[in-house]
């Protein structure tokens, strides 16, 4: 070292240490105001939970929620908590501040423009908030740095802006489950460095997919389904060449699938589904990445390509609800990673490949509704895999392979509509996880087996040639929930231990060859909703322990041998539907049934009072006397019945004339359909429906408290404002809605007892209840009795647009229906959110519906009914308002539902919905489906 440069050396030595302590000390004033404002930000976030270990006296580089590099903080992750307040300015005088994670939360307000003092921001996730408004146009006062922007499930509004294309860095943008009802900006194709662009379940103005998204060249994966996409997919997606996941689902997006599709080399996950989508599906596949595929529920024609053969990574193939012909690629049952495959309600035909199931792990084999022939694949279960077998409507014929018998996997085989042939695999009937099997419509034989699998609860053989007895080995069949096997040669008598099954809610035995009498005592039919034994050889009386089952809606025992009364005890009942025609019945029918619309036709020494029952009266003529009475005896009768006339005419017109001008256009002549026993007439309601009577009014309509006895008892009616006699077409519509609410039987609802009405007037008639609100009667006495202002009913979108459609309705109406599952009030969902977002989190955290179950209705026979209404809460509460059924769907759900629990065995109700429990979710976003268990 030379001599000049050592003077410098030591100069700056010095230098170096004589600063030295100040760095240090600057250091530590640093650290010391970075914990100053984490504590105040704890304080200013007082709802915020689970940071009681945030305290001076510890480092707060090693709290869990931060983190730190060379000592400054770089990172804040709170996640899943409780904050309720905005993000305050000062969090960005954490200079060093470059990823803040807040998601799942309740951070109310506008967007926060206060990070916009971020300057070092690389990473933003606001996600699932309540955040609401529009994203500021001036939102690129963002760092530039910004990589990633996610600021999903709020719910924010209006146009995205264009300024969102100004982040040079961005690599994630995901702005999905929001309530965006504009435009979609072309400024996203200026986001070179973008990979990944989420903008699903917005409900989003029509529009085409923007040309300039190809130009993303990084884009690896892009998420736009519920966005309300028309036109046509362009043959330019082919330029995103990093693409990996694709999904353009649920919109309406028609046209063919483009070529270039299929020809990108990275392309995993396809979602085209529930479109418009024509043509055929494209022939060349270099796509070999391909995993899933789900193209259901479109208007695609032509054949399955011969290409996906090569696709060897391929686990899910989705075709299922389109017009595909031909037949099934011999290739496609060999792929090795085959899990999933449904390509049910095409048109395709020929015989099924054999070897599926053999080279993978296949879960679940859906072919329903084809043209397929020939026989069963025999190694469907080879791997020991398979949970649901669903191959009905086809001309599959032969035998069900003996493997279906050793495979304990098995939970849903659904085969109807075939024409198999022979027995059932012996360890079929006994398969330990088996709950449904479904084998009617074939031509099956044998008999029936004395044990089951201990998990069965729905078994329908109808329409077969099951022959033998039923046997008294029945009694072990302890879940089942459903037998139908109507139409098949069963004989014997009908055990008594078939009475023994507690969970029965369903059992059609009709069309066989039974016979005997019927047991005398049921031991537990406690949940039997329908009960059909008509054309068989049954004889006897009608057992008086019928009329004792509580939950009896249907009752058909028509074409048989019974005789003898009809017990009075099934007056008792609350039937929907009563058939006791063509039987060898006597004497008079019970009271309850004179003005019901029951069939009790073909039964000679049955007899009514009521003609329109058909049958022969019961007023007995009186015997004639010889002796004449005397003649001036006579004349004098005559006279004073003369006048008697003509006092009870000249009152009656004076009564009627009056009744007109009180009643204004109230018809003297009325329709009662009852619903329910009842100690009261029409002519008790109607003369009650005076002005002293009055309870209420409403827009429809006027309620009347009127009492029914010397008692005490009183009925609600309310009379629906009606000036004008309704044209056939509403009438029908009324009364169909009124048929629905009164075969309602829940102890939290109100009954609706009869409906009364004439050609221009419609009465309602209720159970009064004294002194109750509706909350009292939902929630009971130990709740309050008042709901506080209208929260946890408004759809969230109300409460930013102060706009009202059918979509906000249909989201009060699923609260009311989660309300009436869980017992909770629309506010009580836990502590700081509404009853619906409760729900939500439910289902999204993975638990169990049965969890979320008021205790009180919790009864085994219901858990299904229950559950369905649940779902369907939770799709009517849906954020996004266009995911939102209308009521009409609604309804027609809870209609099918309905009447597929009452006619179970017709095959258009069951195609619907035997298919729904094994659509497999192919990717995680899917939306919850009414039936999304197996």
């Amino acid at each position: 070292m030379s001599k000049t440069t050592t003077p410098f050396l030591h100069f700056f030595t010095i230098i170096f240490f004589f600063t030295l302590p100040f760095i240090h000390g600057n250091a530590q004033n640093v650290t010391a105001q970075e914990q100053t404002i984490l504590l105040q930000l704890k304080d200013y976030w007082s709802s915020l939970t689970n940071i009681s270990h945030w305290i001076p006296s510890s480092d707060h580089c090693t709290w869990p929620e931060v983190t730190c590099t060379d000592g400054r903080v770089t990172k804040l992750e709170i996640i899943n908590n409780t904050i309720s307040e905005t993000i305050p300015t000062f969090i960005c005088d954490l200079k060093n501040l470059s990823y803040i994670d807040l998601h799942e939360n309740f951070i109310p307000g506008f967007f926060p423009k206060s990070l916009y003092n971020c300057s070092n921001l690389k990473y933003l996730d606001l996600q699932v908030n309540q955040l609401v408004g529009r994203i500021p146009d001036d939102i690129n006062r963002l760092s530039p740095w910004l990589q990633v922007l996610n600021l999903s499930g709020n719910n924010f509004s209006g146009d995205i802006p264009a300024s969102i294309g100004s982040f040079p860095e961005l690599k994630s943008l995901q702005l999905s489950t929001n309530l965006f009802n504009g435009s979609i900006p072309p400024e996203i194709g200026n986001l070179s460095n973008l990979e990944e662009l989420s903008l699903n379940e917005n409900p989003f103005l029509p529009h085409a997919i923007p040309s300039s998204f190809t130009k993303l060249k990084k884009l690896r994966n892009l998420w736009m389904y519920i966005t309300n996409l028309i036109g046509e997919i362009p043959e330019s997606v082919g330029n995103l060449s990093a693409l990996e996941s694709l999904d353009f689902s649920e919109n309406g997006l028609s046209g063919s699938i483009p070529n270039s599709l299929f020809l990108l080399k990275n392309l995993t996950f396809v979602y085209l589904y529930k479109n418009r989508l024509s043509g055929s599906i494209p022939r060349t596949v270099e796509a070999l990445n391909l995993e899933l595929i789900d193209l259901s529920d479109n208007n695609l024609t032509g054949t399955i390509p011969d290409d996906f053969e090569k696709l060897t990574k391929l686990t899910g193939l989705a075709l299922f609800f389109n017009q595909l012909s031909g037949e099934v690629p011999v290739g496609i049952s060999r792929l090795p990673s085959l899990i999933n495959i449904g390509l049910f309600s095409n048109n395709l035909s020929g015989e099924l490949p054999p070897d599926f199931g053999l080279h993978s792990t296949l879960n679940t084999f859906q072919v329903a509704s084809n043209h397929f022939v020939g026989l069963l694949p025999k190694n469907l279960c080879a791997n020991k895999a398979l949970i649901g077998l669903v191959v009905f409507d086809n001309n599959l014929t032969g035998e069900l392979p003996e493997s279906l018998g050793n495979c304990d996997s098995l939970i849903v085989v659904r085969v109807y509509g075939n024409r198999f042939s022979g027995n059932i695999p012996g360890g079929l009937w006994t398969s330990l996880n088996l709950t449904t099997l479904m084998i009617s419509d074939n031509l099956f034989t044998g008999q029936l087996p004395d044990k089951v699998g201990p998990n069965l609860s729905l078994l329908e053989m109808y329409n077969n040639r099951f022959s033998g007895e039923i046997p008294a080995g029945i009694s072990s069949w302890e879940n089942l929930r459903v037998f139908k096997a109507s139409n098949n040669l069963l004989t014997g008598k009908i055990p008594k231990e078939l009475t023994v099954l507690p969970l029965l809610s369903s059992i059609l035995l009709d069309g066989n060859r039974l016979s005997s009498s019927l047991p005398s005592t049921i031991i537990s039919w406690k949940s039997l909703n329908i009960l059909n034994l008509s054309r068989n050889q049954l004889s006897g009386e009608i057992p008086a322990a019928i009329g004792l089952l509580p939950e009896l809606l249907y009752l058909d025992l028509s074409a048989n041998n019974f005789s003898g009364p009809i017990p009075p005890e099934i007056g008792s009942l609350r039937l929907s539907s009563l058939n006791l025609s063509s039987n060898q019945l006597s004497g008079r029918i019970p009271g309850e049934f004179e003005n019901a619309v029951f069939d009790f036709r073909n039964n000679p020494r049955l007899c009514a009072s009521n003609p329109a029952l058909g049958l022969s009266s019961c007023q007995a003529s009186p015997a004639r006397k010889s002796n004449k009475l005397p003649s001036h005896l006579i004349a004098t009768v005559s006279s004073i019945l003369a006048v008697a006339f003509l006092v009870v005419l000249l009152y009656t017109i004076l009564v009627v004339r009056t009744n007109r001008r009180r009643k204004h256009d109230l018809e003297s002549t009325w329709k009662m359909t009852s619903f329910h026993r009842l100690s009261f007439t029409e002519s008790t309601i109607s003369s009650g429906l005076i002005e002293n009577n009055i309870i209420g009014r409403g827009g429809s309509g006027t309620v009347f408290r009127i009492p029914i006895n010397r008692s005490g008892a009183y009925v609600a009616v309310k009379r629906i404002w009606n000036n004008v006699k309704l044209d056939l077409k509403l009438e029908k519509e009324f009364l169909s809605e009124v048929q629905i609410l009164g075969t309602i039987r829940h102890s939290k609802i109100v009954k609706l007892l009869c409906c009364i009405s004439s050609h221009n007037s419609k009465l309602l008639v209720y159970e009064y209840m004294e002194n109750r609100s509706l909350d009292r009667w939902l929630r009971g006495k130990n709740r309050p009795s008042t709901i506080s202002g209208s929260f946890g009913y408004i759809a969230p979108e109300y409460a930013q647009t102060r706009r009202v459609n059918e979509k906000v309705d249909v989201y009060s109406f699923g609260v009311i229906l989660l309300e009436l599952v869980t017992g909770r009030e629309a506010r009580d969902g836990d502590e700081s959110s509404s009853l619906a977002e409760w729900a939500w989190r439910h289902i999204q955290e993975g638990k169990h519906v049965v969890d979320a179950m008021d205790e009180d209705i919790k009864e085994p026979q219901y858990l299904d009914e229950i559950s369905s209404v649940f779902k369907l809460g939770i799709i009517c509460t849906s954020k996004l308002p266009s995911s939102r059924p209308t009521m009409k769907e609604v309804l027609q759900i809870l209609l099918r539902y309905r009447h597929s629990s009452l006619h179970g065995g017709e095959k258009m109700i069951r195609n619907e919905y035997d298919v729904a429990p094994l659509l497999q979710n192919l990717k995680p976003e899917r939306k919850l489906e009414l039936n999304d268990s197996v």
